[in-house]
């Protein structure tokens, strides 16, 4: 057998080699516009899924490849299609469980991307397009790490490999609960890597440690029972949309951090970031402030957030002289790690119904809720998984604090509880994930797939008597 060092070599000489390819494939996924969002062609989605099984079958390292969906819970309706794949572990090897997405955001505003967004092109080293980040990169991480695996130790490897690629991500993932209790037995896996998260800057990498939760809503704001003109009643009558900006504005202090008691933050330690980074990195002009108090990261990592996302009311195109008689907004809270959705919508809720002006009707539907992850960092695979980052990368990672939500999982934390979940992703901070101008910065890619080839590798020469559990 070769020595450890010869493998791990074969394994990078493979997986950089196999950059090229690996970025073929990926302008391939990304010329699949596979929206999951209600109103988009489904038909797209189940292509891109077509497109992700053939890309597994051709590793020929898999017992099994398929395409499948799953119901959604309370309703007559499937999720999206997602692809499964998987290979049982051999001589006392652990299984390790490959997470990505291959759906998308929508687009938005075409005129505001520089290049069309299902059409890949690369300028400046990043390649541009809606998905090239966010996260069929991590679909390409994944099945080009594996390559180079196969490429440099032949498909007689003994690590047990699940490869589960979701279709319905960034849609809410409301089938995903479902689909895990669907597929448990090839699901189950001693280390969970989910490629959904980005590193320190586009040379830093980093494993994701803490992400905050989500709860969303939709709240209605009710105060006439029909329009009204507001030359003959305003001034006595109030109408529905200044009920709904006085009471939005009780959510926030005056240096913007959240009012809402019972929304708790969470008290840690964070890195050095500054206001210059801040600015650049979020495309925050000059003049304009930042808002909150304590350190950015903590800001980011650790406090709640109240973003209104969404408004219905007469459009600028539409105005006339009327007060209007309902306005419904979307409500998107971040929850600091540590507090479940729940309690802090509970914690909303009340807010809401409390500071309602003027005994306006207000009413609330369509509450999603995602808990926030910490990480338990004293695993062995994460130390495993720092040691094949550093050789990657060429640089120490991080532990970082994500201000974003994956709220699925915590539906993975309960399902398989004795995993571990490992975070880390290809973005950078200038990737624009959700935003016109998606880019994905190719370099990280190369060290990203590099690392993963390389964590791999370690996993299938874990001796059995280090033990493989969680």
């Amino acid at each position: 057998m070769t020595s450890e060092y010869t493998r791990a070599q074969a394994v990078r000489e493979a997986a950089t080699n196999g950059i090229p390819a690996a970025l073929a494939d990926l302008g391939s996924l990304v010329r699949i516009p596979s929206v999951a969002f209600p109103g988009f062609d489904p038909a797209e989605v189940r292509r891109s899924a077509e497109a992700v099984a053939a890309l597994a079958e051709g590793l020929g390292i898999f017992d099994s490849v398929q395409i499948s969906d799953s119901a959604i819970p309370g309703t007559d309706e499937r999720g999206m299609p997602a692809v499964l794949a998987s290979r049982a572990a051999r001589n006392g090897r652990p299984t390790i469980l490959l997470y990505a997405h291959h759906d998308v955001q929508p687009v938005g505003d075409e005129a505001l991307w520089d290049s069309p967004p299902f059409e890949p092109t690369v300028r400046g080293g990043r390649i541009y397009g809606r998905g090239a980040a966010d996260d069929k990169a991590g679909v390409m991480a994944h099945i080009g790490a594996l390559r180079a695996l196969t490429e440099a130790l032949g498909t007689d490897f003994d690590l047990g490999v699940a490869l589960f690629i979701e279709g319905e991500e960034e849609a809410g993932s409301r089938s995903f609960a479902q689909f895990l209790s669907d597929h448990a037995d090839a699901l189950r896996a001693d280390v969970i890597v989910v490629a959904d998260s980005g590193n320190w800057d586009d040379r830093t990498p980093a494993l994701t440690v803490t992400l905050r939760g989500n709860a969303r809503f939709t709240m209605s704001v009710r105060t006439l029972d029909h329009a009204s003109h507001s030359g003959m009643f305003g001034g006595a009558v109030p109408d529905a949309m200044m009920a709904t900006v006085k009471l939005l504005a009780t959510l926030w202090n005056d240096d913007g951090s959240v009012a809402v008691e019972g929304l708790h933050s969470r008290v840690a330690e964070t890195p050095e970031y500054t206001e210059e980074t801040l600015r650049d990195e979020a495309g925050l002009p000059t003049g304009v402030s930042p808002i909150g108090t304590g350190s950015i990261l903590d800001r980011i990592w650790n406090q709640p957030t109240v973003t209104v996302t969404g408004i219905d009311a007469p459009s600028v195109v539409n105005a006339s002289n009327t007060l209007s008689p309902e306005v419904s907004v979307v409500i998107s809270s971040r929850v600091a790690p540590g507090q479940k959705a729940q309690q802090a919508y509970a914690a909303l809720e009340a807010h809401l119904q409390a500071h309602s002006p003027y005994g306006a009707q207000i009413s609330f539907r369509d509450v999603d809720f995602g808990d926030g992850f910490l990480v338990d960092t004293s695993g062995w695979a994460v130390q495993v998984a720092r040691e094949a980052l550093h050789e990657g990368y060429g640089v120490e990672p991080v532990d970082l604090g994500v201000g974003g939500s994956i709220p699925f999982i915590s539906d993975l934390v309960r399902e398989f509880p004795e995993a571990q979940i490992l975070v880390t992703g290809v973005e950078d901070p200038h990737a624009r994930a959700h935003s016109p101008n998606e880019s994905l910065h190719i370099e990280t890619f190369r060290h990203a797939l590099i690392s993963e080839a390389l964590l791999l590798e370690k996993l299938d020469a874990r001796e059995p008597a280090s033990g493989n559990t969680a």
